[in-house]
């Protein structure tokens, strides 16, 4: 995601090609999520802007605004991976774009603008994953900053200096109960601090991001804020340039998480380690960054070794995490819950099977609600050496069976003595042979 540094960079390109030139001509092509859950269309974009003149551009934190000859002025945020591109021009730095740039507009283009003046500079706002958001602000350009969204995000740590003063952030920081990461991440407390902002900021002020906000020292605070400082100012003075950035800043070596090939070392060899605190991956030197108060983790239970270690803050591996879930599946499948009971493994519930069917002839009678036969395994019940069945429940069948082939029996005619031929012999025939019988008679 885009942080302070980044949005610096771009307003600094604004400056550069558009501010003081007239939108000429303005296109864009409406998305629900990027302009409408803010209360914008495409449609309202292009004609609240078009002949316009763009008088200045700012920046508070993530967020960077246009402002116009006259209101209204366009808000932006770049979300995960919203970007601003100028033709002809490399507005990224150290992440270069993937797509091919001899085309206009852009792959993921929401809108496009041109300027009047010459030289005409193209542009176009582009999101891949469309958390980026638009929006039309309707107030003087002096109240920017004090209408919504601007005036719920904390101070900028850049141009409110006077604001972000260390007592401001040490009344901040004890007066909330949260690991002083996520404290930094969150906008409503201070503008423009993201993940690799503030991992940096952390390691520069020698600061376990999972520790509560409220249990760091005075000695602890003072430096968090000098952190604060150095870390954003720089980034916003290189522009996000890492080349720029210093050695011994975590930037430069920590993209190499998974690849084999990459120590994940700083120069002077500390390792680094990686864990998730505010559902961010953050990037940590365990031996710089030792716990010196209560860590959520080790407050819920966590297996971590003391502080300092190098399994201290050592995310699992992906190897030890799969083969984790691999004995787990197995373990569940070995032993699923009958009636909230775990049952048996299969091969024990057989060969136990087996030893019983051996030392006891007589099994017990099938249960009253057993299931339709058509629904139960198809089995030929078990025989003992004289023929009997083994079970009741067959014995009961067959005895049954028994007494209605001899009730059949009883109500049969007698069968007679006459040969074959005689019981095979038309129909009519016999009729008249009853005939004569029944005239003699």
């Amino acid at each position: 995601m885009p942080e302070i540094g980044e949005v610096a960079r771009i307003v600094h390109y604004l400056h550069i090609h558009l501010v003081g030139k007239t939108l000429a001509v303005i296109k864009a092509q409406h998305d629900e999520n990027v302009f409408g859950k803010v209360g914008t269309s495409a449609a309202e974009f292009e004609k609240a802007l078009t002949g316009k003149k763009v008088v200045g551009a700012r920046q508070q934190g993530k967020y960077f605004w246009l402002v116009m000859s006259s209101p209204p002025h366009p808000l932006f945020h770049f979300g995960m991976a919203g970007w601003w591109k100028i033709r002809n021009h490399e507005t990224a730095y150290y992440k270069p774009s993937k797509h091919d740039e001899s085309t206009w507009p852009p792959k993921y283009w929401k809108f496009t603008l041109q300027t009047a003046e010459p030289p005409k500079s193209e542009h176009a706002f582009v999101d891949s994953r469309r958390f980026a958001r638009i929006r039309l602000i309707d107030c003087a350009a002096e109240e920017m900053r004090n209408v919504s969204p601007l005036k719920e995000n904390g101070p900028d740590p850049v141009i409110d200096k006077d604001i972000l003063t260390e007592e401001w952030l040490v009344q901040k920081l004890q007066t909330k109960h949260v690991p002083v990461k996520a404290l930094l991440l969150d906008q409503a407390n201070i503008s423009g601090i993201g993940n690799w902002v503030g991992d940096e900021l952390l390691l520069d002020a020698k600061i376990h991001p999972e520790q509560y906000s409220n249990t760091l020292t005075p000695a602890q605070m003072k430096q968090l804020h000098k952190s604060i400082h150095y870390v954003c100012s720089t980034a916003v003075e290189l522009r996000a340039e890492s080349d720029k950035f210093p050695e011994t800043w975590l930037f430069k070596h920590r993209w190499g998480k998974g690849k084999k090939d990459d120590p994940q070392r700083l120069p002077n060899g500390e390792k680094i380690k990686f864990l998730t605190v505010g559902g961010r991956t953050s990037a940590i030197i365990p031996s710089i960054q030792k716990k010196t108060g209560d860590v959520k983790a080790d407050l819920h239970g966590s297996s971590e070794e003391n502080e300092g270690s190098d399994e201290d803050e050592e995310a699992i591996p992906k190897k030890a995490k799969k083969a984790a879930r691999k004995n787990q599946k197995a373990k569940d499948e070995d032993e699923p819950e009958t009636d909230g009971k775990p049952a048996k493994p299969a091969a024990a519930k057989s060969k136990k099977r087996a030893v019983k069917d051996e030392e006891e002839p007589e099994a017990k009678p099938a249960p009253e609600d057993e299931p339709p036969p058509s629904k139960r395994a198809k089995a030929k019940p078990k025989a003992e050496s004289n023929g009997i069945p083994k079970t009741e429940a067959n014995g009961a069948k067959a005895s049954k069976l028994s007494k209605r082939r001899a009730k059949e029996a009883d109500s049969a005619p007698p069968k007679t003595n006459q040969p074959q031929e005689q019981e095979t012999e038309e129909p009519s025939r016999r009729r008249r042979a009853e005939r004569v019988s029944y005239a003699g008679m």
